[in-house]
């Protein structure tokens, strides 16, 4: 049976070439050169195609894929993907149109201006400018704003006045006068530590009062801090580091200037300032390899403040003192009052609200708001089954804050139910004792740091605390080697102006050279001036030279009439010494190496001293009409009366926003006079000698008589009258 031919096949053996015989008897296709493998390519082309078509066929017919779905998720996504381009883009909308497009490409490559549209107007009333670089002025960038209900700091430093400070680290500057009743109280009978009656002399004859420290919302503008100067905390005066020199084999210090960086480009040379000494780089180190020990040291785990009581409402306390952290104050206190209730008997919750009262008080400044906080944190240590951390936290910001407000013996009481519970912190135990100096009792403070030198005898901080008491009670050569160590030590909180003053001091009294050392190195680590100017209470900028002159001074009139009127003044001043000697009352700063000394003060702290003046008519007269002296609330005005045989040791005094005139009334030659710095000068009666008693000075009485002089200090003349009326007395 013959076979049925394909078509196709028949079609294609049709339209092919006969096959030719070569030379070599084999046979090839004509077409072989060049239609073979087009003839190849094509048939695989129609066999794909063919599989292609019954395919789809297939899909079709029996309903394989929704093609429906798949078209409407196709179109789904180009509308999400357009959606998310533009908004990608939308940062470069520039004709504020909603969208990016060919027009706001144009403005991008500074083809076009870029349209703007008025505020709050429709879009038919846009207006066109050209977009322009804006150049950034002084002017344009004001102080950075205060976040509202961001906690404020405790006791913000703001430019104005400087006062001695309530607590036992480096004066912290206070903020000017504010209208505010939130002030803390100023109990009677409260005296600094550093400022007592029968301490060495750091204030030149003055015992400042505790601060009236007020809390401030926040920083003032930059033109208020130019304009008051700006304050520093303890000594700290900004100066450039004078260059390295070698060490003078000199016993005594040469003098160098000390060029001073001022606020205002039209800066005073600063003078009184040594060359280092011979292992100043070394002794530092050693100091602040130790320091940077105990601060790793310092680094405590987490505190755990939870109870069992307190884990089962954790979210809820959570998200209290999340608000508390974000500064929703007023949120985060009703948040914690209502947990309060909920809860009574959660010390966490207890906690967490005195902390809100706390922060909150410092935002409106509120006394008795702080007062409630206080109460608060002692109700939370008085719960049942608080956690040792939590107990420690909540009484020590109690007695913190007791501190602030000035109570005094309720943060005594405090601090010592702390170590009652506590009896094996040494931390809890030097804070008891600070306290006993804050209130004055020192003897209560030595036994205190007797006891933790007993159990610890390398403790740094009580050394350098119990060498002050030593030095206080004129054991100068037994505080010495407290003072020394403690200093050595590093430890937290014995890096202060006053210890390195003291050690000096002492170093000086025995006859050692080292206390320069000592000096120049509280000068490196910001706390005096300079090697010569230690004065711990400054206002930053002010020049700085141990000499004046009238003219210098600007308080010519001042200086004339003096000179004009000494003999007057002489006159009253012998009256009262024959009269009334009782008025000249002895020096009680332990100033003295020996002999006596005396002083009839009129005018304290920019005010009268009872009725001195009935003794002196005539000279408080006079003085009146000068109140760049009567004013001045960081010096005095008296009459000095020494006798011979006396010896002053060197000293400075507590501030430098004062000059002290010294006016000669009764001078014997020779054998009185007065070195500041590296200088010394002789009084003259009669006559003015100008000086800068925060530098270095010292006074010998070597003649055969009295010396009795008019001492009238008066006002840096740099500082502004608004400085005037807002530093605190001293």
């Amino acid at each position: 049976m013959a076979q049925k031919k394909n078509p196709k096949s028949h079609n294609k053996k049709e339209g092919r070439p006969a096959p030719v015989e070569q030379k070599n008897g084999k046979r090839s296709d004509a077409g072989d050169a060049g239609g073979g493998p087009k003839s190849s390519v094509f048939t695989w082309f129609v066999v794909l195609a063919l599989l292609g078509v019954w395919s789809s066929v297939a899909v079709v017919y029996f309903d394989i894929v929704d093609y429906d779905s798949v078209i409407a998720r196709a179109q789904e996504f180009r509308m999400n993907f357009s959606e998310v381009l533009q908004g990608k883009l939308a940062a470069y909308d520039t004709d504020a149109d909603g969208d990016f497009d060919v027009e706001d490409a144009k403005v991008l490559l500074g083809l076009k201006g870029a349209t703007v549209l008025k505020e709050g107007g429709p879009p038919e009333e846009r207006t066109e400018k050209t977009s322009e670089p804006e150049v950034e002025t002084s002017t344009q960038r004001g102080p950075e704003p205060v976040k509202e209900g961001a906690p404020a700091a405790e006791e913000t430093s703001v430019p104005g006045s400087q006062d001695v400070e309530s607590e036992i680290q480096a004066a912290v500057p206070l903020p000017p006068f504010v209208d505010s009743q939130f002030v803390p109280d100023d109990p009677a009978g409260d005296e600094h530590p550093y400022e007592e009656t029968n301490a060495i002399d750091t204030t030149g004859g003055e015992t400042p009062p505790p601060p009236a420290a007020v809390l401030v919302e926040g920083p003032q503008s930059e033109e208020t801090g130019v304009e008051s100067g700006r304050y520093l905390t303890s000594s700290k005066v900004s100066q450039k580091a004078e260059p390295e020199e070698p060490p003078e084999a000199a016993a005594e210090p040469t003098l160098t200037p000390e060029p001073a960086v001022q606020p205002e480009p039209a800066a005073e040379p600063q003078t009184g300032t040594i060359g280092p000494t011979e292992d100043r780089q070394e002794a530092d180190g050693a100091a602040e390899k130790p320091a940077e020990e105990q601060k790793e040291k310092a680094k405590k785990k987490k505190p755990k403040l939870l109870n069992k009581l307190d884990k089962t409402i954790k979210s809820e306390i959570d998200a209290a003192e999340r608000l508390r952290k974000k500064g929703k104050l007023e949120e985060a206190l009703k948040a914690f009052d209502s947990l309060v209730r909920l809860h009574p008997q959660s010390p966490r919750v207890r906690y967490g609200k005195a902390q809100a009262e706390d922060d909150l008080a410092e935002k409106l400044r509120s006394n008795d708001l702080l007062q409630r906080a206080i109460n608060t944190y002692g109700e939370a240590a008085e719960l049942p089954d608080p956690t040792p951390d939590l107990l420690r936290a909540a009484l020590k910001r109690r007695a913190e804050r007791q501190q602030f407000l000035g109570r005094m013996r309720g943060s005594l009481a405090t601090l010592q139910k702390l170590v009652d519970i506590f009896p094996d912190d040494f931390s809890l135990k030097n804070d008891l004792g600070v306290a006993h100096l804050l209130l004055g009792d020192n003897k209560g403070a030595k036994k205190v740091y007797e006891e933790v030198l007993a159990v610890a005898p390398s403790n740094g901080f009580a050394k350098v605390h119990y060498g002050f008491i030593l030095k206080a009670e004129n054991k100068i050569a037994e505080s010495i080697p407290y003072l020394r160590e403690g200093l050595e030590s590093g430890e937290p909180g014995t890096d202060d102006g006053r210890f390195y003053f003291h050690l000096g001091d002492a170093l000086q009294r025995v006859g050692d050279d080292s206390a320069y050392h000592w000096y120049e190195l509280g000068h490196r680590r910001g706390h005096f001036a300079s090697v010569w100017q230690r004065s711990l209470y400054n206002v930053e900028g002010l020049k700085a030279q141990p000499w004046w002159t009238p003219q210098e001074t600007g308080y010519t009139d001042l200086v004339k009439m003096l000179e004009r009127n000494w003999k007057t003044i002489r006159d009253e001043a012998l009256t009262v010494m024959d009269r009334a000697r009782g008025r000249f009352l002895p020096e009680e700063e332990n100033l003295r190496e020996k002999g006596e000394w005396g002083q009839y003060t009129l005018w304290q702290q920019g005010k009268r001293v009872g009725n001195a003046c009935q003794g002196v008519p005539k000279t408080c007269s006079l003085m009146e009409r000068f109140p760049e002296a009567t004013g001045c609330k960081r010096g005095q005005i008296k009459f000095s009366v020494m006798q011979p045989g006396t010896h002053v040791w060197p000293h400075t005094g507590p501030t430098n926003c004062r000059l002290r005139m010294h006016l000669g009334l009764v001078v014997p030659r020779p054998g009185c006079r007065i070195r500041c710095t590296n200088q010394t000068r002789e009084w003259e009666e009669g006559k003015v000698l100008i000086f800068d008693d925060s530098f270095e000075h010292e006074v010998w009485q070597e003649a055969d008589s009295y010396r009795l002089i008019f001492i009238v200090d008066v006002w840096h003349p740099e500082l502004t009258q608004y400085q005037r009326q807002t530093l605190s007395p001293i």
